[in-house]
């Protein structure tokens, strides 16, 4: 691994407390560069290559079509060309009364024969009346036999052996398909559950069933039917109103360039509004308590302290004390004079923080390519997300299909073993198990592919989270690099080298490949670490104790804890290898020890920064959601007219103002990663320079101007 420095690195810093020393001709991100994290790089381009080789091993053992299709008992796909069940698209269940078993939770099969049928029975008829009507009439039979196993033909077999041999259904019923299955055609008749009017019906072994029953069998099919038709309603909607999303979405992206560049001028403005609103509630509620307080004064009853009453499940009984309202009083106060104090001590830093907030939207200004870059971060995203999604889909439907014995009640010494369908009623399993089946299950089978499926399937799932935080990395280091050329350009903009943007990538790329997957390769370790802890928490859930269930709260609070650490910690490690050029480990080393020395720098700066962006944010969506309500509503008729064939005005509603917010979401994280790495450049710029024409600030005049009133620079640099 080459992890040699550049001969002109700027930065020579010692751990032992010795003095830093500076390169004094350091005008901005390193040129010279070398690969950086090798032996990190090779690792992950091998890993993407086993990626590749994975797909194309799933690609060639798995068959999406067995998720599209349904399939019958004996494995056989409904529908599917080139078999004999082309034109039967359409799985038809013997007794649906059996998919009540419990079994069918516990082996995601319904303990009945399956078969294709190319249409769903439209009356109700048991065996025994298509046996007395076929006597005078031979297509009763011929209507019958569609909803038979293919090779039976013999009508005149008894329903004794019909029941044993599960050659035909006992009885049919009228039904409707949905997703590809046959299920009652269940209607709600003032407020009574019927087929066909009826309420009760025949099952074909001569006792009368409730629909009720046939209901509670196909437990929330209903539910799905519902939810189909608000599906196709949902569809509808954004088939007519797609153009005015796009239209708002647009809208949504302007307003957010707009916001942008205008925080150069506004951004001041915004935090101290924002701030004195924040005083001005906690003061409301000050007084509030105040008020309350006073008037329960009067009242005998409110002189009873917390611990004379203890614990009450009714809380309203703690608002009937003077004493629940003088803390509140006490607490709001507290917290008012610490807002106050932070505003008074430390606005030198929060006006140093609002001029790096205008800082950033000049510098937006001067490189706006850079607010193009998200759209390259999502399709690279879009790759990730899809291949993964192929991939798992593959890998979930190969093999060769694997029956299970499968029993009404469950309870059987055979239930949910393998078997094979061509000799099970031969076999002994039928006697010792009356009443089972050999059914499909899944697809697996016993090769050394299919072996470790779940393998692949957890590597599918880990080289996934490495490329997803790779492609972010990317995007942060890049736009790091440009934003940090602007910062060390001394004459702006005409010092600004051309491209800025695309030179950046192409250094992250050539020279910081192993760097970047270096740092992502920690993040999506930390995720894994999440996703098996969920996974054991939904499998363990139902035997967790009380401590156990602690101990997994703690553990995922640690995780996410340490996921949002490093992400920050990486986030100015990619900073300071745009500049720099160094490895992932000096270069988090070195961010880590500037922040360091300027935590309180730091937090100031978070803090400004996210009120800004969530209050650009919300402007955005709030602004674009109310237009979007009455235009979609028909509130403005007389400005422009909207759609008037909505069933549900809220669908394209939501989607705009989800669609707006991720838009400014995706505009302003280039801002925020800008001004993350005008801070860091600006932390380096007051410890490398000291403001002399020898050592002269790089920083933007506005404030510098703060500097010089803070008698922070000497003032006879030239501005």
């Amino acid at each position: 691994m080459s992890d040699e420095e550049p001969p002109d690195s700027p930065l020579d810093e010692d751990n032992y407390g010795k003095p830093r020393t500076f390169d004094p001709d350091f005008k901005g991100p390193v040129a010279n560069r070398y690969c950086t994290d090798v032996l990190c790089c090779l690792i992950f381009i091998l890993f993407i290559i086993g990626y590749i080789l994975l797909g194309l091993a799933a690609w060639v053992h798995g068959d999406p079509r067995r998720l599209a299709f349904p399939t019958d008992s004996e494995g056989h796909f409904c529908g599917q060309k080139g078999t004999p069940n082309e034109n039967k698209t359409l799985l038809f269940y013997f007794n649906i009364l059996k998919c009540s078993n419990p079994s069918v939770i516990i082996n995601l099969q319904c303990p009945t024969t399956q078969i294709c049928v190319s249409q769903c029975p439209e009356q109700f008829l048991t065996y025994t009346e298509m046996q007395i009507k076929n006597r005078k009439n031979k297509t009763h039979w011929e209507y019958y036999k569609q909803f038979c196993k293919v090779q039976f033909d013999k009508p005149e077999k008894s329903l004794n052996q019909i029941v044993l041999t599960e050659d035909c259904p006992t009885a049919i019923y009228p039904s409707r398909p949905f997703l590809q299955r046959c299920f009652p055609d269940f209607y709600n008749r003032n407020g009574t559950l019927t087929i066909e009017n009826r309420t009760t019906f025949d099952d074909g072994n001569g006792k009368k069933r409730s629909i009720i029953e046939l209901r509670t069998a196909a437990n929330g099919i209903n539910k799905l039917i519902e939810a189909k038709s608000l599906g196709m309603k949902v569809f509808e909607d954004y088939s007519t109103s797609w153009f005015w999303i796009l239209i708002a979405l647009i809208i949504a992206m302007v307003l957010s360039w707009t916001f942008l560049m205008m925080l150069r001028f506004i951004a001041g403005l915004l935090f101290w509004i924002f701030m004195l609103g924040v005083l001005a509630v906690i003061g409301y509620g000050i007084w509030y308590c105040y008020s309350e307080y006073s008037t329960l004064q009067k009242k005998p009853s409110s002189d009873l302290t917390i611990y004379d009453i203890g614990i009450q499940s009714d809380f309203s009984v703690y608002f009937q004390l003077k004493q629940t309202w003088f803390a509140f009083m006490i607490t709001l106060s507290i917290i008012e004079a610490l807002v106050i104090l932070m505003l008074i001590f430390l606005r030198n830093r929060i006006l140093i923080a609002i001029a790096l907030l205008k800082e950033g939207s000049r510098a937006i200004g001067y490189i706006p390519s850079t607010l193009f870059y998200p759209i390259l971060t999502f399709i690279f995203l879009s790759i990730c997300i899809s291949y993964w999604a192929v991939t798992a889909v593959f890998l979930a439907t190969s093999g060769t299909p694997v029956y299970k014995v499968i029993t009404p009640g469950g309870k059987c010494v055979h239930d949910n073993k393998t078997c094979d369908p061509e000799v099970f009623n031969t076999s002994e399993i039928p006697k010792f198990c009356p009443g089972s089946m050999c059914s499909f299950a899944f697809y697996g089978g016993k090769s050394l592919y299919h072996q470790y499926i779940p393998t692949f399937q957890i590597y599918n799932l880990f080289v996934f989270l490495w490329l997803i935080n790779f492609v972010i990395a990317l995007g942060q280091c890049a736009l790091a690099g440009a934003f940090a050329a602007y910062y060390w350009a001394m004459q702006k903009p005409d010092d600004i080298p051309p491209l800025p943007l695309f030179t950046s990538f192409g250094r992250a790329i050539r020279y910081h490949t192993g760097s970047l997957a270096f740092g992502s390769l920690i993040i999506a370790l930390v995720q894994v670490f999440r996703v098996v802890l969920e996974y054991l928490d939904r499998q363990l859930k139902d035997g967790n104790t009380s401590l156990t269930r602690f101990l997994q709260y703690c553990l995922k609070c640690c995780f996410w804890c340490l996921e949002k650490l490093v992400k920050f910690l990486n986030r100015n490690a990619y900073i300071m290898i745009a500049i720099y050029g160094k490895n992932f480990c000096r270069s988090a080393r070195d961010a880590f020890n500037i922040l360091m020395r300027n935590a309180l720098k730091v937090a100031v700066m978070d803090r400004v920064t996210d009120f800004v962006l969530l209050l650009g944010k919300l402007l955005v969506a709030g602004s674009i959601g109310v237009l979007a309500f009455l235009f979609f509503t028909q509130k403005i008729p007389m400005i422009i007219e909207g759609p008037t064939t909505l069933n549900y005005y809220w669908v394209p509603l939501l989607t705009v103002i989800i669609g707006s917010y991720l838009v400014a979401h995706g505009f302003f994280s280039v801002y925020a990663m800008c001004v993350d790495t005008l801070f860091i450049c600006f932390c380096e710029d007051m410890e490398r320079n000291d403001g002399s024409t020898e050592k002269p600030y790089f920083v933007a005049p506005n404030v510098h101007r703060i500097l010089n009133k803070m008698k922070l620079v000497p003032q006879e640099q030239k501005k």
